[in-house]
Order: C-alpha cells, then sequence, then structure tokens
C-alpha cells in the first residue's frame, strides 16, 4: 500500500518556510520519537543545509517510545554536525524548560536583546509542535488537536527578551518514497484518514509488533499470537473484544481501529517502529533494488 498525503495548503507553507528560513537562526525539528526517520521530512533538511542552519531535534512523546530505541537514535543524531537532539515528552513542563538553553548553545552568536534567538519550529503533522509552542509560553496560543493539520499558517511569539520563536504548519513533503513510511506515519496518525485504509494500515504495525513486542500484544488482548500473521492479530482483536457483524462475522475494521487507537495511546505499552539499524538495512535493500532495475532497463535498451 503506497501512503501519499499532501493537502493544498502545505504547497504554500512549503513557499513561506522557505522565505522564513532566510531570517532565523536555527531550527527546532519536532520528532515523533516512535518514528524519528520515516517521520523527518526530507524538504526540511534541504531547506536547512541549504541555509546552514543548526537544528535541535526533538524527540517528542519519549513517553511512548521503546526507551532503548530511543537512546540509540539519541546516538545516531547527536554524531552528526550541527546536530543536537533530546528525547522528552512535550506534556511535561520539565522536560520543556530544557529547550531554550539546548538552543543557546547551539546558536551562541544570538546572545542579546539587539540580536534575539530566532527559532523555527518544523515537523511533519500532529508530532506536537503546538503543544510545543504552548508549554514554552506557558499560555495556549497554538490549536492543539489530536489530528493532523490543525495549524495550517505560520504565527511568531516572543518567547523572552532574548529568543522569538515561529511556529509553522505541519509540513508533509509531495511524495513519500518508501512505502514503509508511509505505513509507519499512518499508524503514528501523522496522515489524514482519508489517505489511508486502516486495516492494511493496523496490519501493517500487526506485523512489526509480532516481531518485536509479541509479549505485549498478549498482555494487552490476552491470546497467543503464536501462528499469527498481522491480519490475524486484527481477528483476535475483534474475536477477544467481541467486535462482532451479524453472523458473528468479526468486525475488522472496528478492530483495526481499536489496534491502532492502542498505539498511539501508549496502551500497548512503549513501542518503537525503527531502530537506527532496521533503516539502514531499509535504505540498503532499497538502493540494491533501484540499481538492480537501472541495470536491467540499460541491457533491455541494449538489445
Amino acid at each position: 500500500m503506497s501512503i501519499q498525503w499532501f493537502p493544498g495548503h502545505m504547497v504554500s507553507a512549503r513557499k513561506k518556510a522557505a522565505e522564513t528560513m532566510e531570517r532565523i537562526d536555527m531550527i527546532i525539528e519536532v520528532l515523533d520519537a516512535r518514528v524519528p526517520a520515516a517521520g523527518s521530512n526530507p524538504v526540511i533538511t534541504e531547506l536547512r543545509l541549504h541555509r546552514q542552519r543548526p537544528c535541535l531535534k526533538i524527540l517528542n512523546k519519549a513517553d511512548l517510545a521503546d526507551p532503548a530505541v530511543t537512546t540509540a537514535w539519541l546516538n545516531f543524531y547527536n554524531e552528526q554536525k550541527r546536530i543536537k537532539a533530546v528525547a522528552l515528552s512535550c506534556k511535561k513542563p520539565g522536560d520543556v524548560a530544557k529547550i531554550p538553553g539546548l538552543c543557546e548553545m547551539l546558536a551562541p552568536h544570538r546572545d542579546n536583546r539587539l540580536k534575539p534567538l530566532r527559532m523555527m519550529i518544523m515537523g511533519i503533522p500532529n508530532v506536537g509542535k503546538s503543544t510545543l509552542i504552548n508549554a514554552l509560553l506557558k499560555r495556549r496560543v497554538a490549536a492543539v488537536g489530536d489530528e493532523p493539520a490543525v495549524t495550517k499558517n505560520q504565527q511568531g511569539f516572543d518567547l523572552n527578551e532574548r529568543m522569538m520563536l515561529i511556529d509553522t504548519p505541519g509540513l508533509m513533503w509531495p511524495k513519500i518514497e518508501y512505502d514503509s513510511d508511509g505505513l509507519m506515519l499512518a499508524a503514528s496518525h501523522a496522515v489524514g484518514r482519508n489517505a489511508i485504509i486502516d486495516e492494511e494500515v493496523a496490519s501493517f504495525l500487526g506485523d512489526i509488533l509480532l516481531v518485536h513486542y509479541p509479549n505485549l500484544l498478549e498482555t494487552r488482548y490476552g491470546f497467543s499470537v503464536e501462528g499469527l500473521d498481522g491480519v490475524g492479530i486484527i481477528g483476535a482483536v475483534a474475536k477477544r473484544r467481541g467486535y462482532l457483524l451479524k453472523g458473528g462475522v468479526p468486525d475488522l475494521e472496528k478492530a483495526a481501529l481499536m489496534l491502532l487507537q492502542d498505539y498511539r495511546t501508549g496502551a500497548l505499552g512503549r513501542i518503537s517502529l525503527e531502530t537506527p539499524q532496521s533503516r539502514h538495512i531499509m535504505l540498503t535493500e532499497h538502493a540494491f533494488i533501484k540499481a538492480r532495475e537501472q541495470a536491467s532497463n540499460i541491457i533491455s535498451s541494449c538489445e
């Protein structure tokens, strides 16, 4: 299943972000700690590198992610130049209070009232950007909702006399190159429901959980996962929870939504859908397949 989601307002949001990038000092990129690489918009990286801006990567929702995997991601990002990564929950004031100091470390040349530190908060939809803004300012100024694409326009705020924040709409990219990325984003509720089929996304999620977190499935739903695949997990959830249609047929749609909701809210436990290693393997395999296809095309054109 190939998932693509690029609402019309994101075209203008992308253009506006490129213009604003000229006037800011650094980027705060908010990521979902459960899918940090799949959820990192390549457009943001492209704009940031073009303007040579440092970046604070916030792995938000860390309280929902596998802590061991999150540590691996922090090590991965913190080895990169002009990047600082931190894992936290934007809903915890103590975590958010650390952010201004981290930003000052990345842009020490902006340290007075005449040259305030200008920070642009970016990320894909529904990763917690508006929640972060409200927590930093200690008042509700940005709309928050449990649906993608709540914020649709840029907004500027003074954090204090030496710091300014710019909140931006959640920004996807025109084409998601890897199918697994689209499915991970859909499972994590970063994609509008009009672009997905819940049962297919839940089946994908079930397959990952069977490999890495089978015990969490058994603990949550009370059935053995032996011999099941992703589709089988959905059916088992339906039977266990009594989600049945007429004639006792399992209501797979309702069960799929339950599985997705339990993952999204953390009811299943602390789960990460990708690791630096799994990401490397996926990219390597994709590059190999692409190279093989290109070689095949060249041979065909010569025959």
